[in-house]
């Protein structure tokens, strides 16, 4: 039996976008960040899917660790890196590639016994997150091209705060100060996230880093991931468990706020901010019942979402719905609730579970 709700994981979809960051990157190698448990969409099952990729990206050491242990034998860099000396261990013992954004880091490496560590040095060229300073970075490079425990030539990058917005002005001055700081480096380099490699050319080098765009969603607010030629991936569906019909007057949901202005068809649909449908989609956004939209009515509930179905053909208890994905883009839902596209797919919750459209024969 199909649970409801699920999450249906388009494979297919997956490698399409996938092939088109690679389309984008040219002669560039591709690293896909699939951190946060591969952007709630399951990270080995998107390591998986992904064979073409010549590494991944994680956040934490531990989710490095887990795709190594399920057999995942690409390069795996660590976007966190280390803060002491278990888990720099623990990035030679997986064979995991830290990146070294602070100057402990590299006193750490300096007094390690470990040999041939493959890094990433990072430049903070304006973000002022993770990252050294200009001055810092020539130190610690110079440090490093001495460490024992460190391979040889290591690679080096940088993130872009800004990329989303075409028009902005940080961009520019970020991909300057980088080439100008690695200029004297035989490494390596990355810079371009998904906003740097669909919107700005030039921070294409070596390496690039597709995140976002690769589960066919857009980084930049005034496009759509279809607009751009990229697929849904995931599509949240759920069913009707309810219809009933109510009178002008009636009120709907906790507090009431939704109020019937006309003879009304109510639908229910077993779906709500337990398994990670925003709270804040408030009435009016807009879900899909048997392929034709129609509006939340009323708040969101624990486990339920009130739809009016009046203008719509008739509806019944079991219909499908439709909350993003194939046929409403997720960026949609996420205006309606004053929020990004990154949270709605991290926020699935673990009640919510995931089907694969596309599952390997065999």
């Amino acid at each position: 039996m199909i649970p409801t709700p699920y999450a249906e994981i388009d494979r297919d979809a997956l490698r399409h976008n996938f092939r088109e960051a690679k389309r984008r990157a040219g002669d560039a190698r591709v690293m896909a960040v699939i951190k946060a448990n591969g952007y709630g969409h399951g990270a080995l099952r998107v390591a998986r899917a992904l064979a073409e990729a010549d590494a991944f990206a994680v956040a934490r050491v531990d989710e490095g660790i887990a795709l190594r242990e399920a057999g995942i034998t690409q390069r795996i860099a660590v976007l966190q890196g280390f803060c002491r000396t278990e888990e720099l261990q623990l990035h030679a013992r997986y064979r995991l590639e830290p990146v070294v954004h602070s100057l402990l880091q590299v006193e750490l490496l300096e007094g390690s016994p470990i040999k041939d560590l493959n890094i990433w040095l990072k430049l903070d060229s304006g973000m002022h997150r993770l990252g050294l300073e200009p001055e810092e970075f020539r130190d610690a490079a110079r440090r490093l091209r001495a460490c024992p425990a460190v391979r040889q030539p290591f690679q080096v990058l940088s993130h872009l705060a800004c990329a989303d917005d075409l028009a902005h002005t940080a961009t520019p001055r970020q991909m300057e100060l980088f080439r100008d700081s690695a200029a004297s480096l035989d490494s390596a380099r990355s810079l371009a996230n998904s906003a740097g490699l669909l919107g700005w050319s030039d921070s294409i080098q070596d390496w690039v880093r597709p995140g976002i765009m690769l589960y066919g969603v857009s980084p930049f607010a005034e496009k759509s991931g279809a607009e751009l030629g990229l697929q849904p991936v995931m599509t949240l569906r759920t069913r009707l468990i309810a219809v009933k019909n109510l009178r002008p007057g009636d009120a709907v949901g906790y507090g009431g706020d939704w109020v019937c202005h006309r003879p009304t068809r109510l639908g229910v649909a077993a779906i709500g901010y337990g398994d990670g449908y925003p709270r804040h989609a408030g009435s009016g956004t807009p879900v899909l019942v048997n392929g034709w939209r129609a509006p939340v009515a009323g708040r969101v509930s624990m486990d339920m979402i009130s739809v009016d179905l009046t203008d719509l053909p008739p509806c019944a208890p079991g219909d499908p719905v439709t909350l993003w994905g194939e046929g409403l883009p997720v960026e949609t839902v996420a205006r309606c609730a004053a929020t990004i596209p990154y949270e709605l797919l991290c926020g699935v919750t673990q009640r919510v579970r995931m089907i694969e459209k596309n599952r390997p024969a065999g």
